[in-house]
């Protein structure tokens, strides 16, 4: 409890307010703001993608006198990209396919923040053991190549999109896990841990109540990192045929568009799209970890 200078006492913010207060948009960063303004447009994208889409994106489609309305240019009898060789319409596969990257995207991230954040606190909080352990782990993940890692994976699971969600948590906490470690043993030494300490208060208070705060915006930098990552490993898996065929994806459209030879038929309208819209997402992330870069070492500013 805190008293002010009315003489009235308030509560000591909890976890949550001191996430809230650790954990800030860096809104003051140009790149910052347009990675922000992009991640906006794909994820109301995503969430409106049953109104702003015109078709099935998996529907074959016909025209009007019965024929298959394939190989259609952007415009030409109404569809807005055009549609594929077997007469799917482009523009609503790339609608849909918003969902499952930033479906990927934000749940890979998620789970190697929390995963490299945890492995991070334990080992630099606790040392002995538990930190020789947790960092030859570490090493074992650093070892493993990574896209021939989830290529293997994907080839002896059934083809899905959790593929890469997977192979992400296993492999890609390790460097969230060090440099977590290495930020946590400089603030387990600091005069406030001390005083928590003769307050009473367990390792495991002082790791996630007191320590864990001064370190999410680390944990948030490396998740927007994340995020590029997943997107472009799951459009590469995509495009080497080992995605899901069900699951409408940006790397599902170029593998489709390289299979039936867009590039030689000049159906660019096919696989630019969805080119450019992995490269908006990935370089937005960037663009917001450059920003939470500036927050966590206020010199890079000069």
């Amino acid at each position: 409890m805190h008293s002010d200078i009315a003489g009235e006492t308030r509560a000591e913010p909890g976890f949550v307010g001191r996430f809230l207060a650790r954990i800030h948009l860096p809104l003051d960063d140009p790149f910052a703001v347009v990675g922000l303004i992009i991640y906006a447009i794909f994820i109301a994208m995503a969430i409106f993608a049953d109104q702003l889409a015109t078709h099935d994106p998996l529907e074959i489609l016909f025209t009007s006198d019965y024929q298959l309305a394939a190989d259609r240019r952007p415009g030409q009898d109404g569809f807005i990209l055009g549609t594929t060789s077997l007469g799917r319409d482009i523009y609503s596969q790339l609608i849909y396919g918003s969902r499952s990257a930033l479906l990927i995207g934000i749940t890979a991230a998620f789970m190697v923040a929390v995963i490299g954040t945890v492995v991070g606190l334990l080992a630099g909080y606790f040392r002995g053991w538990i930190d020789i352990v947790l960092m030859r782990a570490a090493d074992i993940a650093f070892g493993i190549p990574f896209l021939p890692f989830v290529i293997v994976l994907s080839a002896f699971l059934e083809p899905s999109i959790w593929n890469v969600v997977f192979a992400m948590a296993m492999i890609l906490w390790r460097d969230t896990g060090r440099v977590i470690r290495s930020q946590v043993l400089t603030l387990r030494t600091r005069a406030y841990i001390d005083a928590a300490r003769v307050a009473g208060s367990s390792d495991l208070k002082i790791v996630f109540r007191h320590i864990a705060p001064n370190i999410l915006p680390l944990s948030f930098l490396y998740g927007t990192i994340a995020i590029g990552w997943a997107i472009l490993t799951e459009a590469a898996i995509s495009f080497l045929g080992f995605g899901d065929p069900e699951t409408i994806s940006w790397g599902y459209m170029l593998q489709d568009a390289y299979a039936s030879q867009a590039l030689s038929t000049g159906g660019y309208y096919w696989f630019v799209p969805p080119g450019i819209c992995i490269v908006l997402v990935v370089v937005a992330g960037f663009f917001i970890s450059r920003g939470y870069e500036e927050i966590l070492f206020p010199k890079l500013k000069e």
